[in-house]
């Protein structure tokens, strides 16, 4: 079965005038190539569209049922050359992201608002996944962008571009009935010298490791690390448990969970960057608005 959005045309304005020649006037044609089309696409689907009778002409059951969805592909035919500019230009097509769980408490969400405002055609696709995994999905080319805590792999960088977006001091996350939390606003480690850490695997996140450790060590204190996992929320919800301490980047004190306080420490905190790493050969115009969206924020 052959068919063209000419016959569609024309099938919907004999079907909405009902009259063979107002509708061959409405095309700006003669009635006789117009009754020829109209039968040609009667033939190659197969079925009747108008019954033809003395007093005029009338859609067949088959005729009203075609007639809706004919309206339909015509309307989205014609919408064809305004999405391919829009395509060209990354304002439509898709976006394949992942992020760190952190990312989820500070730069991720207020990102996806703007960029959905800004380009409501691109359909955006979302997974959670650890620095090291993303780093593998995009030396893959399975994902166009990943927000992610450095440093990256050293055998990507010649693949991969990174721009740091955010940057935030580690806070004290530990069980709400410590008596140490009474009246302190401001938590010395040394306060919590005792209690087991909740901690990040190092080969999930080697810096968020590192550097919590170092905030332990440059207060003079070797920690006991009772727990580790690969998720922020996971974390939050073994300190509420009672498993220990935790030091966490301070959006996640957005994360309100039963049985948690969060404190500043009274030393000076290190912080912890959030940044976005793309493959430098991919050409798609989507990233692209993406990344250009995200330059003129910072």
């Amino acid at each position: 079965m052959t068919m063209e959005l000419r016959q569609l045309r024309y099938f919907i304005a004999v079907a909405e005038e009902m009259h063979f020649g107002r509708a061959a006037a409405r095309l700006h044609m003669t009635q006789p190539p117009l009754a020829q089309a109209i039968q040609a696409l009667e033939a190659s689907l197969g079925t009747l569209l108008f019954m033809r009778e003395k007093r005029g002409i009338q859609l067949t059951s088959a005729g009203e049922a075609l007639l809706p969805e004919a309206i339909r592909l015509i309307s989205q035919a014609q919408a064809l050359p305004e999405f391919a500019r829009r395509a060209a230009s990354g304002e439509a097509g898709r976006l394949s992201l992942a992020f760190v769980s952190t990312a989820d408490y500070n730069i991720l969400p207020p990102v996806l608002r703007d960029f959905r405002e800004k380009f409501p055609q691109v359909r955006i696709e979302l997974r959670e996944a650890t620095t090291d995994v993303q780093a593998d999905e995009l030396g893959h080319g399975r994902i166009d962008a990943g927000f992610v805590i450095p440093p990256l792999p050293e055998q990507l960088g010649k693949m991969l571009d990174y721009l740091p977006l955010f940057s935030e001091p580690l806070v004290l996350a530990s069980p709400a009935d410590l008596p140490l939390l009474r009246k302190k606003s401001r938590i010395s480690l040394a306060d919590a010298r005792d209690l087991p850490l909740v901690i990040f695997p190092r080969h999930i996140a080697p810096a968020l490791h590192d550097t919590i450790l170092s905030c332990f060590h440059d207060a003079g204190i070797a920690p006991r690390i009772a727990q580790e996992a690969i998720q922020m929320q996971t974390i939050v919800s073994l300190v509420s448990a009672g498993m220990g301490i935790a030091l966490v980047p301070q959006s996640v004190s957005n994360l309100k969970r039963s049985g948690v306080e969060y404190r500043s420490l009274a030393q000076k905190a290190p912080r912890i960057e959030t940044g976005i790493a793309w493959r430098r050969d991919n050409p798609s115009p989507t990233l692209q608005a993406f990344l250009t969206m995200l330059k003129k924020k910072r």
